[in-house]
């Protein structure tokens, strides 16, 4: 019994902290450049270890354990199918927070934290209390980061996904922050009208028109949520229209309705919002020098 057990314990293959980084790059570079799959590379060893680069550099001779070695490989089969980093290891990072992700939600994008800095530094040197609406909740790092840098915030956010809003109300518990979520169909004009009045309406929703669906990299395209992602190409602004009609009515004079959009429409997007009647349309570009939010105040 002893000697079967000893078997046992060494059938996995043996691989070094140097050893496994530059296999698991070696792979990805049938996916990546080469800096994409070292930086991937990293973050997976970083993930499995526990270690950061120059301390595994200091212990590159040291061995893996079983453990180890079974989410090394785990990984590889994933990642080779194009499944993102986030969905392997459980989480993101989101303005310096860790976030609990799957594949019900879609990745918080770096995007998306200049989305959240653009409101926060409107708002708060004001220091008024302000009711916030997120439409289209995903892992909640919206709502959750605005709850957490403007504190006097009350805040509620909707989806239509049951599972997005469970990864959303964990995140939300774990990171402390107080959020009412909702769970309805934003396009379905009587499911919205359960919602009250807001200051502040915000958004990061479908906008990829489907055509366009097999241009993304595997890892978006055939993982990510497509519900989160893609709209029809005949209407490519039809959460727009639904944002800026359900603003008129539910955001309060002088309210401000932010976005994330497809910087191919942001023109279209922001004539839209104008010729609904508001005012001060603003175009924001993202670090990429992308036209990719907006924001838009009721009269």
């Amino acid at each position: 019994m002893m000697q079967g057990i000893a078997y046992r314990s060494y059938l996995y293959t043996m691989y070094t902290y140097s050893a496994a980084f530059y296999r698991l790059k070696n792979l990805l570079q049938q996916l990546y450049d080469d800096r994409e799959a070292s930086t991937l590379s990293h973050e997976v060893m970083e993930w499995i270890t526990g270690l950061g680069r120059t301390d595994r550099l200091l212990q590159k001779e040291q061995v893996m354990n079983v453990a180890m070695t079974t989410m090394l490989e785990q990984a590889e089969e994933q990642l080779l199918r194009g499944v993102p980093l986030q969905y392997v290891t459980g989480y993101a990072w989101f303005m310096g927070l860790k976030f609990a992700v799957s594949k019900h939600v879609l990745i918080p994008r770096p995007e998306t934290e200049e989305l959240v800095h653009w409101i926060v530094n409107d708002h708060l040197p004001q220091g008024l209390p302000i009711d916030i609406l997120d439409v289209g909740t995903g892992s909640g790092c919206i709502p959750i980061m605005l709850k957490k840098l403007i504190p006097a915030a009350v805040i509620s956010t909707c989806d239509i996904s049951p599972d997005a809003i469970a990864v959303a109300a964990a995140n939300a518990t774990s990171l402390e922050q107080d959020i009412s979520f909702f769970q309805l169909d934003f396009l379905q004009p009587d499911q919205r009208e359960q919602l009250s009045n807001f200051n502040i309406i915000v958004s990061n929703p479908p906008y990829i028109p489907i055509s366009e669906k097999e241009k993304l990299h595997i890892n978006v395209r055939d993982n990510e949520p497509s519900l989160a992602l893609f709209v029809q190409d005949n209407d490519a602004l039809v959460f727009y229209k639904a944002l800026a009609v359900f603003g008129k009515t539910h955001l309060r004079p002088g309210g401000t309705l932010y976005c994330e959009l497809d910087a191919g429409h942001a023109l279209a997007t922001a004539d839209l919002f104008s010729e609904m009647g508001y005012a001060d349309v603003t175009l924001k570009k993202d670090l990429n020098g992308h036209e990719r939010m907006l924001r838009a105040t009721l009269p």
